[in-house]
């Protein structure tokens, strides 16, 4: 005999960036401008990441492509690895994400893909704490999620580790 589960997630939706408060405008803002450096000759899609930490520290990244694809490393990892990496005690509060092409203007919120909601949601069991997520394109909605764990459900742990 079986059951079923059923999940769902929740996120805010904002119309513009006139709508946010100061401070997610400001890592958002930030992460805008870290994409302006992303190294994406193949792909032509930029995308920038901004890590608020709990001290007001903010740590960018961009994407790194590679010719061997999966050498690569998308923004997320990249700020949350540096963030780690730089800071290993101090937890990570935000991220907030936008993206830029060269071939059309992104008018919708651009979610993380799923090898960085697993990075990402690491490091919210490290802290015992969400991390909010801000999603953008480069105009239109922005989305807000409570948490990386709202959008990765069933996410693998040390749990599944036996730890």
């Amino acid at each position: 005999m079986s059951k079923q589960i059923t999940g769902n997630y929740t996120y805010e939706v904002y119309e513009s960036t006139d709508t946010l408060n100061k401070k997610d405008l400001e890592l958002l803002n930030a992460a805008k401008f870290a994409l302006v450096n992303a190294y994406a000759p193949y792909s032509n899609f930029n995308v920038g990441a901004a890590v608020l930490l709990e001290d007001g520290t903010v740590i960018t990244g961009n994407n790194q492509e590679n010719a061997a694809y999966p050498s690569g490393l998308c923004a997320e990892r990249v700020a949350f690895f540096y963030a780690s990496s730089q800071h290993p005690t101090k937890k990570i509060i935000a991220v907030a994400i936008s993206a830029k092409t060269n071939n059309q203007e992104i008018n919708i919120p651009v979610p993380p893909c799923g090898a960085c909601r697993q990075a990402m949601a690491e490091y919210e069991i490290k802290f015992e704490s969400p991390i909010r997520l801000i999603m953008s394109g480069e105009k239109g909605e922005i989305f807000i999620s409570p948490s990386v764990s709202n959008l990765l459900p069933m996410l693998f742990s040390a749990k599944n580790l036996g730890k």
